[in-house]
């Protein structure tokens, strides 16, 4: 589980230590803001592209050593990324870096389901959320003290014995599962990534009001591509696009709720620098530190969610932490004219707190509803419910921004709200199948 863990931390906080460092790479490397930004949506874009195909290459190859294999990639690509003399090699060597966390991240919970007894997959899940809320909150810390006794490229150089320690754990220690015998299509890996590739960046596109007839013609693309995949697959016992796993209600309800709980915390939290920062005046250093409050709180819920989530049904737990992620959104849109630090911390607090007794339960749930032997499949759907639902997150805030001149922050902030609740209504739909079936019973 160590092994599992560190390559969650690796991943995700090399996500978020990027970011602080896009001034300082833009002024290095001689290139604008908007150019730079290509050094996040690099690494993004190349990981939820690949995360199907290599969840299917994890199932013929063994999830434990297309681990391996992401952490061997990861530390290439962060030599890469670290003697980098221009911004495309940086953006080539990061989106490098994304297929990397892409096979750390495509079956993560595939291993987990074979490290822990059943009965016992709650607490795993709740270990893993744990990682992914100490990635989040370290990241910004990390580059902040890197960067005050060194420069940029050090921010990759630091993944190197880190990585070494996790390729050392990945190698002795985690479980074999039995590979599959047939190798994925090339062909449908391909429009796999083709088809999602172009859904985000024609829906990008429309968000940010770029060039309507290229962004037609992406989407245009992207609906084909994924049509022609769904329909290849369509007799395959193991295809790479799982939608048959869809099917099954309890699977169904689970992917649904998580995109949807997703697209509600990007609709918070990406819009909450600029509702600090514009709204209620707070700087941008203040703001970072407010906003680590969120992480906090997801922290704090692996405390209730180890204990609870192998005990208490996911249709109730789940929909109570989104109710409650919800009414940290509300307690937010109501803050006073000039809030303090502790007024808006808490609120924040109370948010992720939900959010995290909301993800385990209900990541329990898919990878439980998934029939034996479809580990990868299921793991992978968990990915893309996560990053699905942050890709649409941010896409609703860049097009809400863009469309609402006045206000546009609290808006996100409502929109925040409504997802949120829409996820607690759907989450709590499980109760209702569990009575239909003690009343024919």
């Amino acid at each position: 589980m160590a092994a599992v863990c560190l390559s969650i931390l690796l991943a995700l906080l090399d996500y978020a230590i990027a970011n602080v460092a896009l001034p300082d790479i833009a002024a290095d490397l001689r290139t604008t803001a908007s150019e730079t930004i290509w050094v996040v949506n690099a690494y993004q874009l190349s990981s939820i592209v690949s995360l199907l195909p290599l969840a299917a290459v994890g199932a013929w190859l063994g999830y434990a050593r297309l681990c391996v294999i992401g952490v061997i990639l990861f530390m290439v690509s962060s030599v890469g990324c670290a003697m980098a003399p221009t911004l495309l090699v940086l953006a080539l060597a990061r989106a490098v870096q994304g297929l990397g966390a892409a096979c750390m991240l495509g079956v993560n919970t595939a291993l987990i389901r074979f490290i822990y007894p059943k009965k016992e997959l709650g607490r795993g899940i709740s270990l893993n959320m744990l990682m992914v809320g100490l990635g989040l909150a370290l990241g910004p810390s990390v580059a902040g003290v890197v960067l005050a006794f060194t420069t940029w490229p050090w921010l990759f150089w630091i993944n190197i014995p880190f990585g070494a320690v996790a390729l050392f754990l990945a190698q002795t220690s985690l479980p074999r599962s039995q590979p599959r015998s047939e190798m994925p299509d090339p062909l449908c890996a391909l429009l796999c990534i083709v088809g999602l590739g172009a859904l985000g960046l024609g829906g990008d596109g429309f968000a940010h009001g770029n060039n309507v007839l290229s962004n037609i013609a992406l989407l245009a693309g992207g609906v084909a591509a994924t049509v022609t995949l769904v329909r290849h697959e369509a007799d395959l016992a193991q295809p790479i696009l799982p939608v048959d796993l869809l099917r099954g209600g309890g699977f169904r309800v689970a992917f649904a709720t998580g995109l949807l709980g997703y697209i509600a915390s990007n609709f918070f939290l990406i819009s909450l620098p600029f509702s600090l920062n514009q709204h209620f005046g707070w700087s941008a250093t203040a703001t970072g530190l407010l906003m680590t409050s969120w992480a906090a709180g997801l922290i704090l819920s692996t405390n209730v969610t180890k204990r609870l989530a192998d005990r208490i049904a996911a249709g109730k737990m789940s929909s109570a932490g989104l109710l409650m992620t919800a009414a940290g959104f509300v307690a937010f849109r109501f803050l006073p004219a000039a809030p303090g630090a502790f007024d808006i911390a808490w609120r924040i607090a109370v948010a992720g707190f939900g959010f995290g007794v909301f993800q385990v339960p209900n990541n329990r749930a898919m990878m439980l509803s998934a029939p034996a032997g479809r580990e990868g499949g299921a793991s992978g759907m968990v990915q893309v419910a996560r990053q699905g639902g942050q890709t649409l997150g941010a896409m609703a805030v860049a097009l809400t921004l863009r469309l609402v001149q006045t206000d546009g922050t609290m808006t996100c902030v409502d929109g925040g709200i409504l997802f949120a609740v829409t996820a607690a209504l759907v989450s709590a739909s499980r109760l209702l199948g569990v009575g239909r079936a003690r009343m024919a019973g």
